[in-house]
Formats: C-alpha cells, structure tokens, sequence
C-alpha cells in the first residue's frame, strides 16, 4: 500500500476510534481531512462519559504510545486546543500492560550476547514499571549491585516509525488546509516529538543523559541521579543503580518519616531552577513515579528518557521575560519577546504590553502559594494569534515540565509556592547574568571573538581585492557604481579594501583595549 493511501487507511481507523470517544474536535477544527470525519462519526457509536478533554485523553490512550506522546505534546498547547483540554491531557498516563518476564529475558540475551545468569544473579520477573516504550525490572549484578533494568517494548521502533509518518503527513494537511496555522509549525512539532522518540529508543542516549545530569550535580547531596552500569547498557537495555525512597505524591509517608515537606519542595524547585537556568539541560518527565524522596529530604530521580536544553540567548529571554512579569513590568516584558523575535516586529509594542497586563494580572493577584509560572506560559500562548507570535518548541516542553513541577510541589506542601522558594536564586541569577557586568562581560567577550576572527576576515579581504584587481572578480553594475567616485572614475580596489579591513583592525583593538 502507498504511503498516502496507507496513511489515509490509519487516518479513518484513528478517526473512528476517537469518534467513538465522542473526542473528533481536534482533526474537525483543524480541518483535517473533513470527508473521513464525517463517514467515522456515521459509522460510530458514541457514549463516552466525561469532559472533552478526558474523551480525548482516553482515545489516545487507546490508541497506543505514539498517540499517548502526541497527546502529552499536545497537552503543552493551550492555544491550539483551549486550557481545560490541555489540562485533562496533561493527567494522561504513559503506562501500559507490560510484556512477559520471557521477552524482558530474549531481549537482555539478544543485546549482550551471553545468557541473562552472567549478568544478574537475580532477576525480578515482575516489572515495578510498565510505560509506553519500556518496562523496568529490579535486578542484582554479579558483583551484588542492586540495580533497575530498563527494557525497550519488543517491536516499538516499528510501531512508532508508521504512526510518525502519519503524524508527518497530518502536518502538511493541516498547513494546506489552514495556511494561518502554519506560525504555529506544526511540522516541527513533529519533528520534535520524532527527535525525542528517537532518542528514548536508543537506550544509551538516556544512559548519556543520566551521566550529563549525574556530572551537572556532583556534589549536591540534594538531587540524587543514580549511576549508569555501562558495561550493562547498550541500544535495547540500560541498567543503572536502583533509587530507594519514597513517592514524592505520598506526603502521608514523606510525614511519618519526619521529613519535612518544605525542606523536599526547596530541594526540588532549587534543582529545577538549577537545571533550567544554570544548566540549561533539564529533566523534561517530572511526574510523580519518577520522583522519590531520600531519608535525608534529598530528591533521587529516574527515567531520563525525555529531556530538554535551553540554549543561552533563550535563557536570557526567558529570564527577562519572567523578571519583567514577576515585577510587573510589562512594558518590558513585552519588548523581550520583540527583541527575540517572537513577536513580528510591525505589532504594536504598546498593545502586546496591555495584553501582559491582561495575562499575568489574574494571576499575580492570588496568594502567592497559588501563583503558577507554568500557567502564565500557556496564558501567554493563548494570545499568538493576535499578535502572530511564533511557536516556540524549546519553550513548549519547559512549560509542560514547570506546571508539572509545580503540581508536584503543590501537593506536597501546599501552603508554598516552588518559584518564592528559588527566589534567592533567581534573583543571583538575574544579577549575574542579567546586571550592568554581565552585558559588559558578554560584549567583552564578543568582541574579542571578533577579534580572533579578523586575521581570517582581513586574509579573505586580501584575497578578493587581488582577485578584483586581476579581473578574476566581478561586482554586479549597483554595486560598481557605489564605489566610483562623482566623476566616474574607479577607485583603486586594493587601496578601498584594504583601508577597509585597517579601519575594522582599529576599531575592534581600540574596543578591546
């Protein structure tokens, strides 16, 4: 079967089962194949209890692990699919049914060529986990190691593969059925989550992960990221050393240990701060199974499967930009989302500014313990189409993760809030790279970066003046007429060039002296 006509076939099987679910809106507002809606909701019964978003949440569920990622990506979109909607997917769950102790078993052999006995001296049949790519099992290494075994779902890179290609295929639909919805790129959001399948897929991309994240926080006896047993990962299997603690969703337990929840919370948005802002590197799947508190308060964390980075410009912006709401300077934080060219630069600065005001106002206004800095975001995002601002997918993900954390944090101690507790940070963090020194710093720095280059600049502007002089080089005629002189005459080449170069050499030495 063709690619088209095999990506309609699973475009009508996925259309009927979210008809069943009553949960059609999504590919009917976005306008996606409308002929296959209507025959599926023909030949569909529908009884699904529940809010629409719930009805939709089930439906992907069903629908298998892509359908369950694609429903988490879509769960950070809010301007696509409204708040309610988004929140009830943000509750959908990534576990399945798990796959036999004997697959689990074949799988272990297959990767590492030698029975499963010289390995492990034990092997728990039973999983502790079960999620849409793996399954984790607890095990003893020959040495006496406790360790978590984790193993990809036979057939999964197979499975994903052909729903990635309909995913791909929607997208270019949706962007020839709906051209206004192309600011909102729904091919990279594709492409993001087929980035991120990909690597969840090779193993020992999450063991790189876990090592990164491990060396990030070394000697920060708060965050705990267990050990990878390299000689025991490979592409299909990753073992590291097991996490013994507590669920940070039973606060009842954390309590009856006599550890203090304020203490957990402080240690949680301090090492979510830390990996967003200073690392820029940051553990995207913070729901409760993949979080644990240690006897002493610390936070052990596992599955580094998803991830996500956060380049240095970003982080600045997004500093700036949430500095400027958390003082209620929304002037300013309007002009960060211009200077980084999120919003088109011919919108109007004034009118963007008042619908900050109109964003974060209702928010500000509650109880410090109830503000929510994920929730400003996706406020934030609601409002693109006004003003045409572009999707930005590196931010998108790091939304998701902060409502997530701060659901977390929320229920453990209620009476706080996990940005109020990082305050001292932020604000050091603001200083540092946000102050009067860290811009001079960061000029500096340019500048000698430009210096280094000039050498090479000043070789290429030698070699095309000869070249010019020798006829081996042409200008286009505008070009030749801006360098001759009122009475027509060229000027000499080198002599222009090379003057050129000098005055730059100054400029730039002068500066960094």
């Amino acid at each position: 079967m063709s690619g088209s006509l095999g990506n309609l076939s699973r475009l009508f099987s996925i259309a009927r089962l979210l008809a069943r679910h009553d949960a059609l809106f999504p590919l009917e507002d976005l306008g996606v194949a409308p002929a296959i809606c209507r025959v599926a909701k023909m030949l569909s019964k529908r009884s699904a209890p529940g809010r629409p978003g719930e009805r939709l949440a089930a439906a992907l569920s069903e629908a298998g692990p892509s359908f369950i990622k694609l429903g988490q990506a879509l769960s950070t979109r809010p301007d696509l699919l409204g708040e309610e909607i988004t929140e009830d997917l943000a509750l959908l769950q990534d576990d399945l049914p798990p796959f036999s102790a004997a697959e689990a078993r074949q799988a272990i052999e297959q990767e590492f060529q030698v029975p499963l006995e010289e390995l492990f001296t034990r092997f728990d049949e039973t999983p502790v986990a079960a999620a849409s790519i793996a399954q984790v099992h607890f095990a003893e290494t020959t040495e006496g190691e406790q360790v978590a075994v984790k193993i990809l779902r036979p057939g999964i890179e197979t499975r994903f593969r052909r729903d990635l290609d309909l995913f791909r295929w929607c997208a270019k639909i949706v962007e020839r059925a709906r051209p206004d919805l192309k600011r909102l790129k729904p091919r990279e959001i594709v492409e993001t989550i087929a980035q991120s399948v990909e690597l969840e897929m090779d193993l020992r991309f999450e063991a790189a992960a876990a090592a990164e994240m491990a060396d990030n926080f070394e000697g920060d006896a708060t965050f705990i990221v267990p050990a990878v047993d390299w000689a025991r990962t490979g592409a299909r299997v990753l073992t590291t050393g097991r996490i013994d603690g507590l669920s940070i969703n039973d606060r009842d337990a954390i309590i009856a240990a006599g550890i203090e929840p304020r203490t957990v919370v402080e240690n949680a948005a301090r090492a979510f701060f830390n990996q967003v802002f200073r690392d820029g590197f940051f553990h995207a799947d913070l729901h409760p199974g993949n979080l644990f508190v240690m006897e002493d308060g610390a936070i052990g964390a596992v599955d580094f499967g998803i991830m996500g980075r956060v380049d240095q410009r970003t982080r600045r912006t997004l500093g700036e930009m949430l500095l400027g709401f958390l003082t209620r300077d929304y002037r300013r934080a309007a002009e960060v989302h211009f200077e980084a060219g999120w919003v088109p630069r011919d919108k109007s600065v004034d009118a963007f500014t008042q619908a900050c005001r109109s964003i974060a106002e209702p928010i500000l206004d509650k109880p410090q313990h109830e503000i929510s800095v994920g929730r400003l975001l996706g406020q934030l995002f609601q409002v693109t189409e006004t003003f045409a601002m572009e999707a930005q997918p590196q931010l998108l993900l790091l939304q998701k993760t902060m409502l997530t954390a701060e659901g977390v944090s929320r229920r453990l101690y209620p009476d706080t809030n996990m940005w109020i507790l990082a305050r001292p940070l932020i604000e050091d963090w603001m200083l540092a790279n946000l102050g009067p020194e860290a811009k001079i710093a960061e000029t500096m720095q340019g500048l000698a970066q430009a210096a280094e280059r000039l050498p090479r600049v000043m070789e290429d502007l030698e070699i095309g003046a000869r070249r010019l002089a020798e006829g081996r080089l042409t200008l286009d005629p505008e070009t030749v007429r801006l360098l001759r002189d009122g009475d027509g005459k060229s000027r000499t080449p080198v002599v222009l060039w090379i003057g050129v170069a000098l005055l730059a050499a100054i400029f730039l030495f002068a500066l960094v002296d």
